[in-house]
């Protein structure tokens, strides 16, 4: 079990950003896709503004390709909390030509994400946009600073950033410009289970383990759907899996897996020797997939 003391010291780390924000920022967002990161910061930012509502909206790019749990789970939470959702979709941005659907054996929509993401901090004029993103787990993500300034283009320039001193988050920014916030930014994939453990926090069913259709394509498992491309020869199996991080079903594959409660899913992740984002489909394309994205305007 994780000491508590340590849960609590990043959880006040956490809640000490989203204040921060709520002061320096006019125009704030929370970037939500249901997944169990998000959840956490919905909680986080509970605890932060208790007993006034969280004070800005969330926001779901949503790739039309998302697992049915998590959409479910997210309309769900927002209707039980009052909260104000803007979704918007990747589908438009096809429809408009501002990006081309891929095809082909790892299409995937994820990337596309970026042009709708850019497009409605523009259309809101949103200032700061806070996303669950943790150093542990990825190299580019490891480089952010809590406060990561985004040019006049959304743009991230991993070679430009601000010192961040004593616990000192400067969100002064020129016109144009926007900042992206990550409240658990030196949290861990175990952190973040522990912390749902300790505070009973609801999550989608999928990320426990579950009967599935799958098939296998370069050791990865990949779900069966309508959304995913699959060769005529890839045979579709039904398996206990769950999901250690979620997002597109075209980009995220699951685990084996019998953990079907919160208590046995600390275990395995406490024992794996495989890193959270071994599980994620698109990071597979090259060593800089993700910084590539970021720097384009990528969550």
């Amino acid at each position: 079990m994780r000491d508590t003391s340590h849960i609590n010291a990043l959880e006040n780390e956490a809640i000490y950003i989203f204040r921060e924000v709520a002061a320096q920022f006019e125009r704030p967002v929370l970037l939500f896709s249901g997944g169990k990161d998000s959840i956490t910061l919905v909680r986080l930012a509970q605890k932060a503004f208790w007993p006034a509502k969280i004070p800005f909206p969330l926001m779901h790019i949503d790739t039309g390709h998302n697992f049915p749990e998590t959409i479910e789970f997210r309309d769900r939470l927002v209707e039980e909390l009052g909260l104000e959702l803007i979704v918007r979709n990747v589908q438009d941005s096809i429809d408009q030509g501002k990006v081309k659907e891929e095809t082909g054996r790892y299409s995937s929509r994820n990337s596309l994400q970026t042009t709708t993401l850019l497009d409605a901090i523009e259309e809101f004029k949103f200032d700061a946009c806070i996303g669950g993103a943790r150093r542990d787990e990825e190299k580019a993500r490891a480089k952010e600073r809590i406060f990561s300034v985004r040019d006049d283009f959304g743009q991230w320039d991993e070679r430009n950033q601000r010192p961040e001193l004593f616990d000192m988050l400067n969100g002064q920014i020129e016109l144009g410009q926007n900042v992206r916030v990550f409240p658990i930014s030196n949290w861990t994939e175990l952190d973040v289970w522990s912390y749902i453990k300790e505070e009973q926090i609801e999550i989608p069913s999928i990320y426990f383990a579950h009967k599935r259709k799958v098939f296998l394509r370069d050791g990865l498992i990949w779900s069966h759907s309508e959304y995913v491309y699959q060769e005529d020869d890839e045979e579709v199996l039904e398996r206990m899996v769950r999901f250690r991080t979620v997002g597109d079903m075209s980009c995220t594959a699951a685990v084996f897996s019998n953990a079907t409660d919160i208590e046995s899913v600390v275990e395995e992740i406490r024992d794996s020797s495989i890193s959270e984002r071994g599980a994620r489909i698109d990071d597979k394309r090259s060593e800089a997939a993700m910084e590539k994205r970021k720097q384009q305007g990528y969550f």
